[in-house]
């Protein structure tokens, strides 16, 4: 006797709900873009502790007679497709035919619909699976359907449900996709009969921007958009300094609808590289419209992934806009300052100290043309340091010019007077911009393949073990393109020849042997191109200034004119701001001036 046996259906369905409803969100998600495809244009939804008691979607839409109301529930039952053709061009949210077969199948639902030709509707109740008879009821035009006890018969799956605030928080998230792609549609969501949104029909994307997060939260945006090869992209992106610790403030819609793909988080990643911080991540939302037939959204149940058909022309647009746009754009940070006025006695933090510098700094002299200080003593003291205990940091000698006076604070901060205010600029930091972006500069030259490099007097020698020994075979063309010549000395030791001369400040030992380590850590994960920016960014901050490095007059005289002469000096090579604004106008505030 044969131990197969087939399923029957309403056990097909129980299985394939664990495929489509994951929680109360998932069936929320169905069912309102089931509204969207009957081409609703209001849709109010009403949950109950957390969509676990109920979920009520009522629509304006097209409702379904009778004949469909018999058949809707069953499974693969859609009116979205004809044939298997229609799955190269899908327009709409759902086609499958899974989700209210899914969801009635775990839960109890009650549906009443009518159509606008109807004179009345109609109501049937299924209990996971099992129907009633379809009867003649009063109804608005459109649907309404409630979903009582989801998983009430499935204890094993209601007990992985959380509690009710958690549940409520996934739905929202899930509401808020849908009405960022639907701004033509209005939308309400209530929970335990208490609002939590009233968005109206016809809002713009800033407008629900604003309702959904926050009014600043959507003006601090940046919108841009391009259309290439039939790609049209909107997109709402923040500046570097708006990053959060998290992805969760990236969105990106494809014709209406929410998704994830890990080429169009790359390419946001990409165009931000060196603007800010890599654990952190830019704010963005990115609408994307192209043709139907040139991408799949049949790749995963939820149809939250879809397969393009030419993912390096989404790749390269997004980025290219993006990267565009920051590139072209003054990305100094704004300082905000404190709005209280009490600060404890015992604060003695660092940032307290720079407070009290800056202070200092603008209650001297009247004179609006010169720097309002007595800055004599301070430059002649410094002058005579820098002179006597260090050497230029530079690898060209300094231009001499006639310059405004600079004070430098900690030995790390440089505070330069504006026509608006004044300016703190982090040494190192932008220092290592200006190595860096000159770093680039000289390996994208037309007439260089490789740093020029100098021949050491005495080669420098190290020893390294077997795993670091394949490391620097691997790493043969970087160091080649570097100016780096490394030789072998004698059994397990190597000698460095030659070394570039833009880091002449830099121990070459030392920098080898973190190069070979960062090329073990990073090679297998990174192309060579990103790996060698990596390596850069590793060589711009050795050869950097340090913080508490005294500077003199001429040298933060260059280390300013640089910064005028090179592109994003607002940030570093790891994306730290360089420089930040302070406003004389919120700073008089701050003073009781105004």
């Amino acid at each position: 006797m044969g131990h197969i046996k087939v399923l029957d259906q309403n056990t097909i369905n129980m299985i394939a709900a664990g495929e489509v409803i994951e929680r109360p969100a998932s069936v929320v998600k169905e069912l309102v873009e089931n509204s969207i495809d009957a081409g609703a244009t209001e849709i109010s939804i009403y949950v109950e502790d957390g969509g676990k008691a109920l979920i009520r979607v009522i629509d304006n839409g097209c409702g379904m007679d009778k004949e469909d109301l018999s058949v809707a529930f069953e499974a693969h039952a859609t009116s979205k497709l004809k044939s298997s053709a229609d799955l190269l061009n899908i327009s709409t949210m759902g086609f499958r035919g899974e989700a209210l077969a899914s969801i009635a199948s775990v839960a109890k639902v009650i549906v009443t619909s009518r159509t606008p030709e109807s004179i009345e509707g109609n109501r049937i109740e299924i209990d996971c699976g099992v129907k009633s008879q379809i009867q003649p009821c009063s109804a608005n035009q459109g649907t309404t359907i409630e979903v009582r006890n989801l998983f009430y018969k499935l204890p094993a799956r209601r007990k992985f449900l959380r509690t009710a605030n958690t549940e409520i928080s996934h739905i929202a998230e899930q509401f808020t996709r849908i009405a960022l792609a639907n701004t033509n549609i209005a939308l309400n969501l209530f929970h335990n009969d208490r609002e939590l949104y009233r968005l109206a029909r016809g809002s713009s994307i800033t407008e629900r921007i604003e309702k959904l997060f926050a009014i600043d939260f959507a003006q601090s945006l940046i919108q841009i958009q391009s259309t290439e090869k039939k790609l049209h992209v909107t997109a709402f992106v923040s500046r570097p300094e708006n990053a959060r610790s998290n992805n969760k403030y990236q969105y990106f819609f494809l014709n209406g609808r929410y998704i994830r793909d890990k080429f169009l988080s790359a390419a946001v990643r990409d165009a931000y590289r060196g603007l800010m911080e890599p654990d952190k991540y830019p704010v963005v939302f990115i609408f994307f419209k192209m043709p139907a037939d040139e991408f799949d959204v049949n790749v995963h149940p939820t149809k939250i992934e879809v397969r393009f058909d030419n993912a390096n022309l989404i790749y390269s647009q997004l980025l290219g806009l993006i990267r565009e746009k920051m590139l072209s754009m003054n990305l100094d940070v704004t300082a905000a300052i404190p709005k209280t006025s009490y600060v404890p006695a015992e604060d003695n933090s660092r940032t307290q100290q720079i407070t009290d510098a800056i202070s200092g700094f603008f209650r001297s002299t009247e004179s609006t043309s010169q720097p309002r200080f007595n800055f004599s003593d301070f430059a002649k003291k410094s002058d005579s340091i820098a002179v006597q205990q260090r050497e230029n940091f530079y690898s060209e000698p300094i231009q001499t010019s006639t310059a405004q006076g600079y004070y430098q604070i900690h030995d790390s901060y440089i505070i330069v007077q504006t026509e608006e205010g004044f300016l703190i600029v982090d040494q190192h930091a932008l220092h290592e911009r200006i190595i860096y972006e000159d770093l680039c500069r000289r390996l994208a030259s037309d007439n260089a393949s490789k740093l020029q490099s100098q021949k050491l007097l005495i080669p420098e020698t190290f020893e390294i073990n077997p795993a670091k020994k394949d490391a620097l075979d691997k790493s043969a063309p970087i160091l080649e393109k570097l100016g780096i010549v490394i030789e072998s000395f004698g059994p397990g030791l190597w000698a460095i020849q030659a070394f570039p001369t833009l880091l002449s400040k830099v121990q070459p030992v030392d920098f080898v042997m973190d190069l070979l380590d960062l090329f073990n850590e990073s090679a297998e994960k990174l192309d060579a191109e990103r790996l060698l920016h990596k390596i850069l960014d590793m060589a711009a901050c050795k050869a950097a200034v340090k913080a508490g490095q005294k500077l003199n007059q001429l040298e933060m005289h260059q280390l300013l004119a640089d910064k005028e002469a090179i592109e994003r000096a607002s940030r570093c090579p790891h994306g730290r701001p360089t420089v930040i604004k302070f406003s004389l106008q919120e700073l008089e505030k701050q003073f009781k001036r105004t």
